[in-house]
């Protein structure tokens, strides 16, 4: 392990570097490519750029999920690195394929990333960007992911950045017919900026399921949602969000656009603030025909002193009682995720559950 990276901080967003417990590993420090392995069969990992080299045919993915239409894509655009994951068709990578990006001693990381589903296989990710403790700078992650025909992608990205870091994904999705696209999100540590809003195309009785956990401590700003476009008939996205203020800010967004008949799709944001903080709920649903079915639900609001009675009435601390209404404010029941990835997330939420008492 390069004497930059932290092992506590790889752990602290789900990355092992085990081939016991991940079907491929990916990392990326600073700019620099330093580990790529992979131990199963009907999966490829390696760097984007030998990835260009090696297939022609992935020039017609860059930039056609993902536009270059601000200032931080352009730059991408320009000087890049980043990891290629494909799974092969039919291919079942069961066991997690891990990807790090790890920011330490540049003012920027920018990355480019392509993840592909081939048709009829499926494929589980976990993502898990952090930077060294004392760090500064930005990180901007272009990702762009293609879901083929009766194809399943869960991507869990874990984010635990330093409080001088400035982050700014900009994430597409294109799920074909009878696939499935899977995202879970999870902010853990203070950083000074979150800005991020992935867009998922979805074809004929394609499904996109966006969950999402985000604290924002003080001085933090997270400006984060997710959007869903509704193309083709059966399509069907669900978007659910639980953001937590404790000092910061947070600017939750969903955005579902029905472009079909025969479509549906929910969006479900709940604000929780324990300090002075800030929230703001930004739900959108746009339906450009008749004979869907979208729906919405938003509430913010603050531990109920009446439920912290009850719990101490039963013999809890005030902490303790207090740690049980946030860990059940921020459990949500995400569909079909494999169990490794379900534990991943639990260590994730347990160790917020310790920066937020």
């Amino acid at each position: 392990m390069p004497e930059e990276i932290s092992k506590e901080r790889l752990e602290s967003v789900g990355i092992e570097m085990d081939p016991k417990k991940r079907s491929g590993s990916f990392l990326l420090l600073d700019q620099e490519v330093k580990k790529v392995s992979r131990f199963m069969e009907g999966l490829e990992v390696m760097p984007i750029k030998r990835a260009l080299e090696k297939y022609d045919w992935l020039e017609d993915y860059f930039w056609k999920a993902v536009k270059v239409d601000d200032e931080f894509t352009r730059e991408v655009k320009e000087d890049f690195n980043g990891y290629f994951i494909r799974a092969l068709p039919n291919a079942r990578i069961e066991i997690p394929v891990e990807a790090c990006l790890y920011l330490s001693k540049i003012k920027k990381q920018k990355v480019h990333n392509i993840v592909i589903a081939e048709e009829g296989s499926e494929i589980n990710i976990i993502s898990g960007c952090t930077s060294h403790p004392r760090a500064m700078g930005m990180h901007i992650g272009v990702s762009e992911f293609y879901v083929k025909k009766n194809a399943k992608l869960t991507f869990t990205m874990i984010h635990s950045w330093s409080e001088d870091i400035e982050v700014r994904p900009r994430s597409g999705i294109v799920v074909e017919e009878n696939g499935t696209f899977i995202s879970n999100y999870i902010l853990l540590s203070p950083a000074k900026l979150v800005q991020m809003y992935p867009t998922a195309y979805l074809k004929r009785k394609a499904t996109a399921i966006f969950s999402s956990i985000v604290i924002a401590f003080k001085n933090a700003t997270i400006d984060m949602g997710n959007r869903a476009v509704l193309m083709e008939k059966g399509s069907s996205a669900e978007i659910i969000s639980r953001s937590i203020s404790k000092g910061g800010k947070v600017i939750a967004r969903g955005h579902i656009v029905a472009e079909s008949p025969e479509v549906k799709g929910h969006l479900e944001c709940r604000g929780l603030i324990l300090n002075e903080g800030e929230i703001l709920a930004v739900p959108e649903l746009e339906a450009k025909c008749s004979n869907v079915d979208l729906s919405h639900e938003a509430a913010i609001g603050k531990i109920a002193e009446d439920e912290i009675f009850y719990l101490m009435s039963r013999g809890m601390t005030q902490d303790e009682a207090t740690a049980t209404i946030i860990r059940g404010f921020m459990e949500i029941e995400i569909k079909g995720i494999p169990p490794a990835l379900k534990r991943e997330i639990d260590r994730a939420i347990e160790l917020a559950e310790r920066e937020l008492l």
